[in-house]
């Protein structure tokens, strides 16, 4: 048996990734959120439930503790907790970028370094970060939120090459914009701010693009997209390096890497404009 730990599950594509993995019978999924109510119909699909909160530091010692102590290891660690802050750089409050971050960033980091030791003394183990195609490339009006996920992106390449010769493989999946609430959370961080700044126009014509592309079948997809991707990155023999969810998402990362930031600039200040 595999025991996978699956972070940010109350929602979203963490919810959609238990609920795949759990019908497994070679997977063990743990299923974790910091209110476990909110988790508790997940059990019904199999998985076990544990309180984490990976902004806190006890609570993310006693649940690798309570897995290794049923397990001896965690096998696989799937960091997918984490929401969208949005703003302009100026005017977001840091507090509310520092709290980002201690989800996005701090606390992907500090479980993955709960759960190196284990998998070394195993000699296998495989991390999954969930990033975002927002590691790849930055719209206006989301840049706390792309810096995290750049973040994720740079921890992940380094971390790949550090615990390969212990057996332990890295993979981060890259979703496009996927409906779920992340949209919601992202708009009402915009909606913040105040009536008379300068970029109140900007802030109005993000949100109303946001809303019209998560709406838009053909550039969104499901949770359930993401969680098949997740299941392929935790159960391949090889997992790949990276993996872009929706077609959308790879012809935007592509045509950035291949035009370059001046002509991804002005596509974007069409879109914004």
């Amino acid at each position: 048996m595999t025991t996978v730990l699956v972070t940010g599950t109350s929602s979203g594509i963490g919810r959609a990734t238990v609920r795949r993995l759990a019908h497994r019978p070679d997977l063990t999924v743990y299923a974790t959120a910091r209110n476990l109510d909110a988790i508790a119909d997940l059990a019904d699909s199999g998985a076990r439930l544990l309180a984490l909160d990976v902004t806190d530091e006890d609570s993310m010692r006693a649940a690798v503790a309570a897995v290794e102590a049923a397990h001896g290891h965690v096998d696989v660690l799937v960091n997918n907790a984490g929401y969208g802050e949005y703003g302009p750089i100026e005017e977001t409050p840091l507090d509310r970028v520092r709290a980002q971050f201690e989800t996005n960033v701090f606390g992907l980091a500090r479980l993955t370094q709960l759960v190196l030791p284990g998998m070394r003394r195993a000699g296998r183990g495989r991390i999954v970060n969930v990033s975002s195609m927002g590691g790849r490339l930055v719209f206006p009006g989301g840049g706390y939120y792309h810096a995290s996920k750049y973040a994720v992106e740079a921890i992940s390449d380094a971390l790949r090459q550090e615990v390969r010769p212990f057996g332990v493989d890295v993979a981060i999946v890259e979703p496009g914009l996927i409906r779920t609430g992340f949209g919601a959370v992202a708009s009402s961080s915009l909606g913040a701010g105040d009536q008379g700044s300068p970029y109140r126009r900007m802030v109005e014509t993000v949100d109303a693009v946001m809303a019209r592309s998560y709406r838009n079948r053909l550039l969104s997809a499901t949770p359930d997209t993401v969680a098949r991707v997740i299941e392929r990155a935790v159960t391949g023999r090889r997992p790949r390096t990276r993996y872009l969810v929706t077609a959308a998402a790879w012809a935007m990362v592509h045509t950035r890497r291949l035009f370059g930031a001046r002509v991804f600039d002005t596509a974007n200040r069409l879109q914004f404009r």
